[in-house]
């Protein structure tokens, strides 16, 4: 499968949010491969978006959601996890989608040894969970996801029907449902809530 190019991650965010699901998640570690069917994303975006690290503007904590789309945004939170995130639009406005879960495909022993669990479900459902199984820390914040050779997206094939929400865990914007899903998944996090409405049935593989 090729890689996403530029022109998939440049345009509006709940489309990239969209349309990333069913793609693979790639991660080159030093001893090999390990890789996830992306299940479970948010849209976030800019000045528009309360709930968006980029509500009130660019810092140097978000610059990478001002940049070139395309590039990982990795961020530390509640003091013990990690969260990536893809960013998108054009350069200059803000946006980002956060990948929430992924279904192992390769390298599932080391994402057990680094969960701490044989629990197949558990490895990557949840943000957190994903950036620990898949070993993606602070370190790629800025990583050129379209060439990096450590951290990259593969177009994916499959046909699913995904579902929309509210985002998870946040106090503003609750009425936005920019969380997508693909629905009946067993990978997706157990946030899910049941208020949802169903996107329909998309081509995955179709890119730049």
């Amino acid at each position: 499968m090729p890689r996403l190019e530029r022109s998939f991650y440049s345009r509006y965010t709940p489309d990239v949010a969209k349309g990333l699901l069913g793609c693979v998640l790639v991660r080159k570690l030093p001893f090999g491969v390990v890789s996830g069917r992306i299940v479970e994303t948010e849209a976030y975006r800019g000045a528009d978006d309360p709930a968006s690290h980029a509500y009130r503007g660019k810092t140097k904590r978000n610059e990478v959601m001002f940049g070139e789309a395309g590039h990982a945004y990795v961020f530390f939170t509640y003091g013990n996890h990690y969260c990536l995130n893809s960013t998108t639009e054009n350069e200059g406005e803000a946006g980002a989608v956060l990948l929430r879960a992924v279904q192992p495909l390769r390298g599932i022993e080391e994402m057990q040894r680094r969960r701490g669990t044989d629990k197949l479900a558990e490895l990557a459902s949840g943000p957190g969970k994903l950036t620990r199984a898949m070993g993606i820390s602070g370190s790629l914040n800025g990583e050129d996801l379209v060439t990096s050779n450590r951290l990259y997206v593969l177009t994916g094939t499959a046909q699913a029907e995904i579902a929309a929400s509210p985002r998870i865990g946040l106090n503003v914007a609750t009425e936005t449902r920019w969380r997508y899903f693909i629905e009946d998944n067993p990978f997706v996090s157990h946030g899910r809530t049941h208020n949802y409405r169903t996107e329909g049935r998309v081509e995955r593989g179709v890119v730049g």
